[in-house]
């Protein structure tokens, strides 16, 4: 059973690998186009597009992998099943379950490794990515003069003409400047000749003008001209162009696509603590004793149970307790810091106005605690859905490929396309029903996962009772026996209207 499973495992290596190159590639093309405005006319070396580049594929990857799974199974099973390998299989006394099995082994073990890239590689990859967006949204574009055409150097401030601008020398004739920066003294220069040069800094163009005249205009006197001559006259453009800069650390701001799990759940219980100091405020101020309340806490899920494992497992291999016990305290639910009760207030007409006012800012500052919990929890768990969705798929997969014998290359799609579908709709569906406090985080990013792997466990426990053979599928000898029957059904009554 060895040759097997590891001939079956084979088969599923190379469309996995073609799989996760060609969507990841797709993806990924798309995603650079839709920032290639951002890059492109700013001058900037390639190591750095290259490293933008190599940023955008884990973010790429994590969404298409599961995708490349699916595909990689469905093709696997329909080529075995297309070349009635199946079926020496079964002449062999081998179970579909029994040759599926590796398949789920091998997907657990992607899961486990998606899990640890969603959360160590995939937030710090985006960090560096949103770190390095922001360092080149500050570079400006490279500066390119034409000639015979107003120039643009400084928007809506300064405007360069050349008659002829020698591209070895950077040396200009027939320049006019218009000088629209102080619009009290706007200024046209003429000059016969002209060089262009940009500072040490690269930041700066330096204009070096020859033979020349500077005539400078009062739009509060119009009447009023002033020019003056000169031989030589040097203007500074300052911050023309701006290097890319990547020496400061700007990026002390972390989003949620940028922490893993278990900063993640810090984030929770911090936002916990203060809503639950918010909540206890509103119970206080509505009469209610907290006593008898029961105080919401800070709410559990897989990413607690995973900072609580990997907590664990720092101890054992970390020599130094302090770092494990800095992740510990990620994960330890902190008891809510509620006030004790104060003795309640005889209120009068003027009070009880204020305090409804302070009431519906503490109901709405314990409705924003209560969403960034949410959001906060709806990513947590959007990375443990995402890393199962690759065996939910290989349940769902190869069920669908052996029952379909003759699907082939155009069931392979179809399917994928469709369980994609389902599948990330149901994903962002979940995001934005969680955001709105409308379902639980879990429930809105495990629907999907649920109700694709039950009917995928479905499916996989039948696969002994199929009924298909080389002429069809299972559902199309059924509906050929349906219409067998039926025609022997009718074929009587239309004897005896006959004999009538």
């Amino acid at each position: 059973m060895r040759i097997v499973t590891r001939y079956v495992l084979k088969e599923h290596l190379g469309p996995l690998a073609f799989a996760v190159s060609a969507l990841t590639s797709l993806l990924l093309l798309n995603f650079v186009a839709k920032r290639l405005g951002d890059l492109v006319g700013k001058g900037l070396p390639w190591a750095v597009i290259t490293e933008f580049l190599l940023l955008s594929i884990p973010f790429t990857l994590a969404m298409t992998l599961p995708m490349a799974v699916l595909v990689a199974t469905m093709h696997a099973f329909s080529r075995l099943t297309s070349e009635n390998e199946i079926t020496a299989f079964k002449a062999s006394g081998v179970s579909m379950q029994r040759l599926v099995i590796p398949v789920i082994v091998a997907s657990v073990g992607l899961t486990i490794g998606m899990v640890l890239f969603n959360d160590q590689v995939l937030p710090r990859a985006n960090h560096r990515l949103a770190t390095l967006q922001a360092d080149i949204a500050r570079v400006k574009p490279t500066l390119a003069l034409n000639e015979q055409v107003i120039n643009e150097v400084v928007p809506r401030q300064l405007y360069l003409r050349a008659a002829r601008i020698a591209s070895g020398s950077n040396q200009m004739q027939d320049v006019t400047i218009y000088d629209l920066a102080d619009p009290a003294n706007r200024r046209t220069i003429v000059a016969d000749s002209g060089h262009l040069a940009l500072s040490p800094s690269g930041e700066d163009l330096i204009l070096t003008l020859h033979d020349g005249s500077t005539t400078a205009i009062d739009p509060a006197q119009r009447a009023r001209l002033q020019r003056s001559f000169f031989r030589e006259d040097v203007i500074a453009v300052r911050g023309v162009s701006a290097r890319l800069d990547r020496g400061n650390d700007r990026g002390t701001y972390k989003s949620d696509r940028e922490l893993s799990v278990c900063e993640l759940q810090m984030r929770v219980a911090d936002a916990s603590v203060q809503r639950d100091s918010v909540w206890a405020r509103i119970r206080r101020a509505e009469g209610d004793s907290l006593a008898a309340q029961r105080v919401p806490g800070v709410p559990g899920g897989v990413g607690a149970l995973y900072c609580a494992a990997f907590a664990q497992v720092l101890r054992w291999i970390t020599p130094d307790p302090a770092h494990a016990a800095t992740v510990v305290a990620t994960v330890v639910a902190q008891p809510p810091r509620v006030a004790p009760e104060a003795p309640p207030a005889t209120p009068d007409a003027a009070t009880t106005s204020t305090d409804a006012v302070l009431l519906e800012g503490m109901r709405f500052e314990l409705q924003v605690a209560q969403h960034a919990i949410d959001q906060y929890r709806v990513e947590i768990e959007k990375k443990f859905a995402i890393a199962v969705a690759c065996t939910v798929f290989v349940l769902l997969g190869a069920p669908i490929a052996l029952r379909f014998p003759r699907g082939g290359v155009g069931l392979t799609i179809g399917v994928s396309l469709g369980v994609f579908a389902l599948y990330y709709i149901g994903l962002l569906g979940g995001e934005a029903l969680a955001d709105r406090a409308i379902v639980s985080p879990a429930l809105a990013m495990w629907g999907a996962d649920i109700a694709l792997g039950l009917i995928g466990i479905w499916l996989t426990l039948r696969l002994g009772s199929e009924g298909a053979t080389s002429r069809g599928s299972e559902t199309a000898e059924r509906w050929y026996r349906w219409k067998a029957r039926w025609a022997a059904r009718r074929r009587p009554r239309a004897d005896a209207r006959g004999a009538a």
